[in-house]
């Protein structure tokens, strides 16, 4: 399973209270000066694969490490739609302060590694990555592309300093082309082995530049699957073949068909539908809640 390192989740757990919690919490405060034993389960209201678990578990015991969690789905794990993926019991002010950021956390990393594992399964039987991008929320990069690789997907750069990948707006500083590779090829060389170059190209001339300038991976910018294909016979090989831009469901099979072996979408984050939960909360001496 993919995971996220513990101090990532603890600092973003820590920002999420910080914002939400950081001044209290007057409603809580003055409903229930006392504490009121209470018993709440978190539901999936759709079909998911569940991810965030880990930060949703972090920001209730950060509340609260009184709080009795108990995890029924991890990270990774699709469910179905009205399972229980998570109970807690302890004082209900606790759970009502936790509530929000941690279902923030569950609704949008889950939305995601959903997203990330239908157009997995879309190129299925095709040998080809599905990759994310740098279109990530300022400070949720690392939980959004663990929640990526949650879905099967692969993770692209991380930062800047990830790879070298020359796109149109290095070339309009620096031209031709092939000068521009030849330099940055040079630079990986001599920064140390296993850097890859990858150069973004718009058509069949910025294509052919590429080649000649040996890049690693040629990254086919906006191009429909026939234009793909002609790329890949054109490459025949000597590069890997990426494809960025305007990729959907309806058309990933396509450019997988097509040759590309690395397709990079940014809709896997910045446009990934959050995934509906519910969390209901009821006191403790009730009937226990059925799921």
């Amino acid at each position: 399973m993919a995971t996220l390192p513990a101090a990532e989740i603890r600092r973003a757990v820590r920002l999420g209270l910080e914002e939400d919690l950081g001044h209290g919490d007057v409603t809580t405060r003055t409903l229930f000066p006392q504490p009121i034993p209470a018993y709440a389960i978190i539901i999936a209201q759709k079909p998911l694969v569940v991810a965030g678990m880990s930060a949703a578990v972090q920001t209730f015991l950060a509340v609260d490490p009184s709080l009795m969690v108990t995890v029924e789905r991890h990270d990774g794990d699709p469910v179905k739609a009205g399972e229980t993926v998570l109970r807690v019991t302890g004082d209900g002010r606790s759970i009502l302060q936790a509530e929000r950021v941690a279902l923030n956390f569950l609704q949008h990393l889950s939305g995601i590694a959903t997203l990330t594992r239908k157009f997995c399964q879309a190129v299925r039987g095709y040998p080809v990555q599905i990759m994310d991008t740098r279109k990530t929320i300022p400070g949720w990069r690392a939980l959004q592309k663990w929640a990526v690789r949650l879905g099967g997907g692969v993770n692209h750069r991380m930062s800047l300093n990830d790879g070298i990948m020359i796109k149109d707006n290095h070339l309009a500083l620096l031209r031709p082309t092939r000068q521009a590779v030849r330099i940055a090829c040079r630079l990986a060389a001599n920064r140390s082995r296993g850097t890859s170059v990858i150069v973004e190209a718009e058509s069949l001339t910025q294509v052919q530049q590429a080649l000649a300038a040996k890049a690693d991976i040629i990254l086919l910018d906006n191009m429909n699957p026939s234009q793909v294909r002609r790329a890949v016979r054109l490459i025949k090989g000597r590069a890997i073949v990426e494809v960025s831009g305007g990729i959907t469901l309806k058309n990933v099979r396509s450019m997988a068909a097509a040759g590309a072996r690395r397709l990079s979408i940014g809709a896997l984050t910045h446009s990934a539908p959050a995934m509906p939960f519910s969390l209901i909360l009821k006191p403790l001496g009730r009937r226990p809640l059925k799921s």
